[in-house]
């Protein structure tokens, strides 16, 4: 008997190639050059309400990046985690929500 997998989607089935399917984006750095980053997540903060953060993943890495998150029309604005205190909270979050995920 196999084991069901633990993405709570309750289904008998290895997630390895779902990593190969994240939705992707660009992020412009600083000297003007593009870093394409898979999507791993936006969630919510407990105790940081009305903000949203992102997780990414570039491509030819395996840094997580966060940043806060924000949908301003049809546009997606990416913002720095300047306070200490809140990136050890979203990192915190971060590890709680995505941590058991390789």
């Amino acid at each position: 008997m196999s084991e069901k997998c633990g993405c709570g989607c309750g289904h008998d089935h290895d997630h390895d190639e779902d990593v190969m399917e994240l939705e992707t984006m660009f992020l412009t750095l600083d000297d003007d050059t593009e870093m394409e980053c898979g999507i791993l997540g936006v969630f919510e903060v407990e105790g940081l309400e009305g903000k949203e953060y992102i997780a990414l993943l570039p491509l030819e890495d395996e840094t997580v990046l966060l940043y806060e998150y924000k949908e301003v029309g049809d546009e997606i604005e990416l913002g720095f985690i300047e306070e200490d205190d809140e990136f050890e909270k979203v990192s915190n979050a971060f590890y709680d929500l995505y941590g058991d995920e390789e």
